[in-house]
């Protein structure tokens, strides 16, 4: 029996037709939402600290913001993956998935 590897996506900040998407920090808070998405869950009391979920995080491609998805969110928490892919959706951001060299 072999594991697949999740697929990653990444969501642009760039509408299906090519405006910037607004406001500036969606990014910032779309993956803020996700933080609590870790392996382990999350941490309180000491060990609570603020960061994004290996599993959703913001970063920038270009000069273009983007969220990265990792697709082992949807085996953690099934309506936080589909928070943020209907997000995408929802307002037309491209989605990409992606390919890493062997």
């Amino acid at each position: 029996m072999t594991s697949q590897t999740p697929r990653k996506f990444s969501i642009q900040g760039v509408t299906l037709e090519g405006r910037t998407f607004r406001p500036s920090d969606w990014a910032e808070r779309l993956a803020g939402a996700m933080a609590s998405f870790r392996p382990g869950g999350g941490a309180g009391g000491k060990a609570a600290y603020i960061g994004y979920s290996p599993y959703c995080f913001p970063t920038v491609s270009g000069n273009v913001k983007c969220v990265i998805v990792n697709e082992a969110l949807r085996g953690i928490e099934p309506m936080a993956w589909d928070f943020v892919m209907n997000f995408a959706r929802d307002n037309q951001l491209r989605i990409e998935e992606i390919t890493e060299a062997p």
